[in-house]
């Protein structure tokens, strides 16, 4: 039996939720297009016949040290390099950011074999592109293997298990073999309802919103699901809540499916907006709603 970490890095919006929740086969990382949607490290785990790997997801690496929560980011990204099995680095198609040389840098400290993936490339229309990006990628560091994969159409995916499988240390099981993630079905709760925030909101607000759980008690086969939702302005709560409300009523209706799913039951899900100024940029604020290593 093979057992061990295997941290999921890159800079933001690279597809590594996405990844996440197609290796483990199940939704444990909310996404959406929004860079950064991806807030803490979060264990998903795949347990087969050969082994068990714990993928670790984690928030993009960025050069971003502005707000407190860039430095949270970044503290929770650059931990997950620590005492894990296998990196695999997943970068967005045959292209090659500034950020791309943070994390570069980062996995070179790491004692860890690395696997570069190279995602998406289902949307690389010129495939000729592909085989001299992967040469000069080989060049920049001695990876264990490089593959191009697609986390949206799940191609090649296989493949990268297998590898990930072959680097692992021999070792019993770290979870039991029915368990998926490390994380409670409160935190899920709370990122199911941020993610829907997320997918109906403009530019503006998603990075100046946080969700807190205040409720979450179970009657029989119904969950009933209270949750503060945070911004950091006046103007930011009118824009969540919508004309008449309605904003918040579809964010609810939507994340009350999604709810239902996970618990699989009924979900009474009743959604606050408040208002707590700075409370992205306040490293005190921050550890009291849930933002800590």
């Amino acid at each position: 039996m093979k057992a061990g970490f295997v941290a999921l890095i890159g800079r933001p919006n690279v597809g590594k939720s996405t990844l996440l929740n197609d290796l483990v086969g199940q939704k444990i990382s909310i996404t959406s297009r929004r860079p950064q949607t991806t807030r803490h490290r979060i264990h998903g785990i795949k347990t087969t016949e050969h082994g068990q790997a714990v993928y670790v997801d984690t928030p993009g690496m960025h050069a971003s040290q502005k707000r407190a929560m860039n430095r949270y980011l970044n503290r929770a990204a650059n931990s997950a390099l620590l005492d894990v099995d296998v990196v695999v680095w997943v970068i967005d198609g045959p292209k090659w950011l500034p950020e791309d040389d943070l994390v570069l840098k980062r996995i070179k400290a790491s004692k860890a074999p690395v696997i570069l993936a190279i995602n998406k490339i289902d949307r690389v229309e010129d495939k000729t592109l592909l085989l001299p990006f992967l040469e000069n990628a080989a060049a920049l560091h001695p990876f264990a293997a490089l593959i191009p994969v697609s986390a949206l159409k799940g191609f090649n995916l296989d493949a990268l298990e297998r590898k990930i499988m072959e680097l692992l240390p021999e070792g019993e099981p770290i979870f039991a073999e029915d368990q998926i993630t490390d994380r409670s079905e409160r935190f899920l709760a709370a990122e199911i309802i941020r993610e829907k925030l997320l997918r109906s909101l403009g530019q503006e607000v998603p990075h100046a919103l946080t969700v807190e759980i205040e409720q979450f008690k179970t009657e029989g086969a119904l969950t009933r699901i209270g949750a503060l939702i945070w911004v950091e302005r006046e103007g930011q709560k009118a824009i969540v809540i919508g004309h008449k409300g309605e904003g918040l009523k579809k964010v609810g209706e939507r994340a009350r499916l999604d709810l239902e799913h996970l618990l699989g039951g009924k979900v009474y899900l009743e959604l606050w907006v408040k208002v707590k100024e700075g409370w992205s940029d306040d490293e005190r604020t921050l550890r009291s709603l849930g933002y800590a290593e």
